[in-house]
């Protein structure tokens, strides 16, 4: 089977399929058989998460299948971190049986080994990041608390960015007990937000209800500065998923009460705030873009793209993403390919392993390279296509 774009996963999980036709797909998918033609062919990209989720239930497969993670653990791309996964998986499970080691360190020095994960985290290197968890995770486990939740909370971050999903949710859950033990309410907010994250993209509607349950809890305690940051992300959260189960009210509701919360609490100091989620106008507006992407509105996102400085985010995987949605929206009508290559370069120079890791940074890649054929292929996008390993043909 290739793994070279999302398009030949389709046509081979449709060949699978007793032949199944594109007609057939299409109209199973609710899309058009032509669309499926472009998909398949590599000239387009894929528009939008629910359109994944409607081609994947047509096919009996999983998004997961389809955006081909977690991936070949040969994969020079992930050097390092798939040899990590079996001993992250096994501090977790160690954990959730009960089994608590004594520590190796201080509390001050698992503190330390913390900071040095959650800048990992910052720069979006998941891949050094997975290699200090199977350490990290059972000193933590050790001292409890706070330092558990943290811990957990860092190890669904890297493993959801590196299509390890199941193990996120495991992890996620492990970070709510922590914090629950110790009543630590934006902590146990944190976790449930990285519980929705973690989710497949087909349980879009059980993210969001998950969270708006996890506000409805830590409502009371909205007094604190740190729950109200982390209330104000999962109505992000929320949002999100909404948009992708199609329900765009709910969607539009929470999008005005993060909106509403940003604008009270303003954009956080250059430390991001509580646990570096960075939530404040700026943030609500890339997740605005996120959601008018989703809508396939890409001239909103290019809109909002021009509202906003993301330069000032400590955290790269939220500056990358403001590039990713413009580059992708840029991208879509075929006609502002320049415009997308500049923005998909920025995305790789801001976290060149995340972009590398993306299956959909390849896929739109993949699609320009395609289109680009028919003329000159730009140094930038030879770059791009080199970096993804993409051939260019030209």
């Amino acid at each position: 089977m290739s793994t070279d774009t999302i398009g030949t996963r389709i046509r081979y999980w449709r060949a699978r399929r007793g032949g199944m036709t594109q007609a057939v797909l299409a109209g199973l998918a609710g899309l058009s058989q032509p669309y499926i033609s472009q998909i398949e062919a590599g000239h387009r990209s894929i528009d939008s998460r629910s359109t994944l989720i409607a081609i994947a239930s047509a096919l009996q497969v999983t998004v997961a299948d389809l955006l081909d993670q977690p991936g070949d653990p040969t994969d020079p791309a992930k050097t390092g971190a798939a040899d990590a996964v079996p001993a992250i998986w096994a501090a977790l499970l160690e954990i959730s049986d009960g089994d608590r080691r004594k520590p190796a360190d201080s509390r001050e020095q698992t503190v330390a080994s913390l900071h040095a994960t959650n800048n990992l985290r910052l720069s979006a290197d998941y891949i050094r990041m997975a290699r200090t968890l199977p350490g990290l995770l059972p000193e933590a486990s050790a001292h409890g608390g706070v330092l558990l939740a943290e811990a957990a909370y860092l190890t669904s971050t890297c493993l959801r960015h590196l299509g390890h999903r199941h193990l996120a949710v495991d992890a996620a859950r492990i970070a709510q007990a922590a914090a629950e033990d110790v009543e630590h309410h934006a902590w146990r907010g944190a976790a449930r937000f990285a519980y929705t994250q973690a989710l497949p993209v087909e349980a879009a509607g059980v993210a969001a209800r998950a969270a708006g349950r996890t506000m409805t809890d830590l409502q009371p305690h909205a007094t604190d500065r740190d729950v109200r940051q982390v209330l104000g992300q999962l109505h992000l959260a929320a949002a999100l998923r909404s948009a992708v189960d199609g329900q765009t009210g709910t969607a539009a509701d929470h999008l005005s009460e993060a909106e509403r919360e940003a604008a009270t609490l303003g954009d956080p100091s250059r430390d991001g705030g509580f646990n570096t989620m960075c939530f404040g106008p700026t943030n609500v507006v890339l997740w605005r873009m996120a959601i008018a992407g989703e809508s396939g509105d890409h001239a909103e996102v290019i809109d909002l793209a021009r509202t906003v400085n993301v330069d000032a985010l400590p955290i790269a995987n939220r500056r990358q993403a403001y590039w990713m949605d413009l580059g992708r929206a840029l991208a879509q009508s075929g006609r502002k390919d320049r415009e997308a290559e500049i923005a998909f370069t920025r995305a790789e120079h801001i976290a060149p392993s995340l972009f590398i890791l993306n299956p959909l940074a390849r896929d739109a890649v993949s699609a320009m390279v395609r289109r680009a054929r028919r003329r000159a292929v730009s140094r930038e996008l030879r770059v791009l296509a080199r970096r993804l390993d993409i051939t260019i043909n030209a």
